[in-house]
């Protein structure tokens, strides 16, 4: 397949809280691809330790992180492209995402600190407590100028940051 023809994935990024699945899953809709759920890659392990409030470690992340990097590597070798909601905070978690192929794209989820407490906090069913909201905002780094990307304001209403992420990307482009 043409690789300018080939759809990319879309990784979208961000804190616990800053609207990942509910952005994945409109975007992927409006892409007409598949949509995937970082969280279920993790193994039991680290959903257990991530619920009695401890964040995982790098060793912890890596066999998560290898396991959405072979969904995205699938996906783009398929040629049909996908999103997949990962929190992808730190530049080398986004590395080893990026090793599954050319065609990675992240989307960043921008949002206050206050607001993502909020929304954890209102969630139900959600391994993810509202104590780990401060870390993960410290672990996050932004997308560097080698990363193909974008970010966009994840405090503005779902459908308006969709469309703002297909401009940004350029995902009607083809």
């Amino acid at each position: 397949m043409d690789a300018e023809r080939e759809r990319p994935v879309v990784v979208v990024m961000g804190v616990s809280g800053s609207g990942k699945t509910t952005i994945g899953r409109m975007l992927a809709e409006r892409l007409d691809v598949e949509y995937a759920e970082g969280d279920e890659f993790h193994p039991p392990g680290n959903v257990a330790k991530m619920a009695a409030g401890l964040p995982l470690n790098d060793e912890e992340r890596y066999p998560w992180l290898a396991a959405v990097a072979e969904w995205i590597g699938e996906r783009l070798r398929s040629g049909e492209g996908g999103v997949v909601a990962c929190s992808a905070l730190k530049r080398r978690y986004r590395d080893v995402l990026r090793g599954a192929g050319p065609g990675v794209r992240f989307l960043h989820l921008d949002v206050d600190q206050g607001a993502v407490a909020a929304r954890v906090a209102a969630r139900a069913g959600h391994f993810m407590p509202v104590s780990l909201v401060g870390s993960q905002f410290e672990a996050l780094e932004p997308l560097h100028s080698d990363e193909q990307g974008a970010v966009v304001d994840a405090g503005q209403p779902p459908e308006e940051t969709v469309e703002d992420a297909v401009e940004r990307l350029e995902l009607d482009k083809g």
